[in-house]
């Protein structure tokens, strides 16, 4: 037998940090009771539980923490600010605002695997926002596949960089009405994206808080499939308020999706709701639909996330021919099936982010009660 030990195991080395102090613990926790307190209005729970307040930290009589907010929600750092200054011990409060210049609602589109029509999901979503009267960006985080600019008919054309009162930013492209950042734009044609550790950590940074993306309603952001260092830093340094997750029926799907909401819930961000893509096949002559990669599996990852099934997307060829002509379905037939499917999810979002601008959506299509 080697005497060398397993790489597997894990060993604490001999000057692994000291654990906190019982003073120091029961003061996060009471840290945490109070930041509890603070309602974020729209989605109705607190700030904690929506992983808006990330790296806490309590050093001697000094509270320091992250605020992951959007351009809208600037009041929360008073409220928080003033709940905290109550707290008997503490001297000061350190809050250092996390927030995407201009960008009023955050949200990811996210799926635990690829190949189940995320990106497409992505775009015409966005293209449904916009046609019900938001304005919306789009980005395109998928540092491995970046296909939207294709989907979105934007070829090779050249990013350009400007100077704004904060430094050098991307000039985000636009197309069918929505702005478009893609790392696919600043690589070579055909050529992979060979990017590791830091430089990847780097260029990911870069496209959350260096796009110049003027005022938006929403911008989406099409993560990579899976939980590696792309998806982790993304959902960490961004204001994501939410996420919608991509699924097609069968349970390999399904079982992929359930290893991403993991990384959702380290963070705190909650899962808005579901959309099951590729859900059946419609005869062209009776119109009857065919499971063709089975069913049901939309419906029980709502069932156990207890959140709503926004829609399910039927197999189109049209789908796919618009992804590859740069004419998404939503435009190119916006009376089609798949187009009233995503006009359908764009209108529960829209019901949860703007219900003062949609009174007329009706109160149960509201993705959060």
């Amino acid at each position: 037998m080697p005497s060398h030990q397993s790489p597997f195991r894990q060993t604490l080395p001999e000057d692994s940090p000291a654990l906190p102090d019982p003073v120091t613990e029961a003061r996060v926790q009471e840290v945490i009771h109070c930041l509890k307190q603070v309602i974020e209005p729209i989605l109705k729970n607190d700030i904690v539980r929506l992983g808006m307040v990330r790296n806490l930290r309590v050093v001697d009589d000094y509270i320091y923490l992250r605020l992951y907010i959007g351009s809208h929600q600037h009041s929360l750092q008073t409220e928080v600010y003033t709940v905290l200054s109550a707290i008997d011990w503490c001297k000061k409060p350190y809050i250092q605002l996390c927030t995407i210049s201009g960008v009023r609602t955050t949200l990811a589109i996210s799926s635990g695997k690829g190949g189940v029509g995320k990106s497409t999901t992505s775009v015409n979503l966005a293209i449904a926002l916009s046609l019900q009267g938001a304005k919306v960006g789009l980005l395109d985080a998928d540092v491995y596949g970046p296909n939207i600019p294709q989907m979105m008919g934007l070829g090779q054309t050249e990013v350009r960089v400007i100077d704004t009162e904060n430094g050098q930013k991307f000039l985000p492209l636009e197309a069918h009405g929505i702005k478009v950042m893609s790392v696919g734009l600043l690589a070579e044609p055909d050529h992979p994206l060979a990017w590791r550790g830091p430089v990847l950590h780097k260029i990911v940074t870069q496209f959350i808080h260096e796009v110049e993306w003027g005022e938006l309603d929403y911008l989406l952001i099409d993560l990579p499939p899976g939980t590696g260092d792309a998806q982790i830093t993304i959902v960490q340094e961004s204001p994501i308020c939410g996420v919608l997750l991509v699924t097609t029926p069968q349970q390999v799907a399904v079982a992929d999706v359930r290893r991403s909401i993991h990384m959702f819930r380290r963070v705190g961000i909650p899962v808005l709701g579901v959309i099951e893509n590729m859900s059946y096949l419609l005869c062209g002559h009776c119109g009857k639909p065919t499971p063709i990669f089975g069913s049901g599996g939309g419906q029980l990852l709502s069932n156990e996330l207890q959140a709503p099934l926004l829609g399910q997307v039927p197999i189109e060829p049209r789908i796919c021919a618009g992804g590859d002509t740069g004419q998404p379905i939503t435009i190119a037939d916006p009376t089609s099936i798949v187009s009233q499917v995503f006009v359908q999810v764009a209108t529960g979002v829209n019901a949860t982010f703007c219900p003062l601008a949609h009174t007329e959506t009706q109160p149960e299509a509201a993705l959060i009660a």
